[in-house]
């Protein structure tokens, strides 16, 4: 697990078209799109070796981020998203995501898988998370597991219940990423 680290802040800032990661580091950021539920944003993956681009819903009202991943070849992970079960507050323009530490890995059609949960524990008995935050995402994280199993684990089904509608650029192929031009 290694060092316990405070909650990881993100912010998101739509006129600047940046990501401040949780490291304080400005990414450019591709496209972001405001709608009623919730904030996407497409950017690419700067120096990290496992993957090129990344694709995220901020879902607020729900306390999630839902994460898609275009992975580099051998780094291919056996997930459809990737869930950080987090609070994301609007301030103008700028969303500011605090994780939470616990995460769900969902598989389309077969499982929803929580994570991180030895990170979140010690969080917690750190002081880290507070005790009213710590309830808050154990209740987020099983209400999401809950509602993915009552749908097949279709996190579409899910959401689509909830009034919310992902739409999202696939990579087809290493070549090409959201925001590219196709590959010759």
């Amino acid at each position: 697990m290694g060092a316990v680290h405070p909650p990881k802040i993100s912010t998101f800032d739509v006129p600047a078209a940046l990501n401040i990661d949780t490291k304080g580091v400005p990414r450019p950021v591709d496209e972001y799109r405001i709608t009623p539920f919730g904030l996407y944003m497409s950017r690419p993956m700067i120096d990290r070796p496992t993957a090129h681009w990344v694709q995220s819903w901020l879902l607020p009202d729900i306390g999630l981020c839902v994460t898609d991943w275009c992975w580099n070849p051998g780094h291919h992970r056996d997930q459809d998203f990737y869930l950080d079960v987090c609070d994301i507050v609007r301030d103008g323009e700028r969303w500011v995501l605090t994780d939470y530490y616990l995460d769900i890995v969902v598989q389309h059609g077969r499982s929803a898988l929580v994570v991180d949960t030895d990170e979140f524990v010690a969080a917690v008995a750190l002081g880290l998370l507070e005790p009213p935050a710590a309830e808050k995402a154990m209740e987020r994280a099983f209400r999401a597991v809950d509602g993915l199993a009552a749908h097949g684990h279709d996190l579409d089904a899910w959401l689509g219940e909830r009034g919310v509608a992902l739409t999202w650029k696939r990579c087809r192929d290493v070549r090409q990423c959201p925001g590219e031009a196709p590959a010759p």
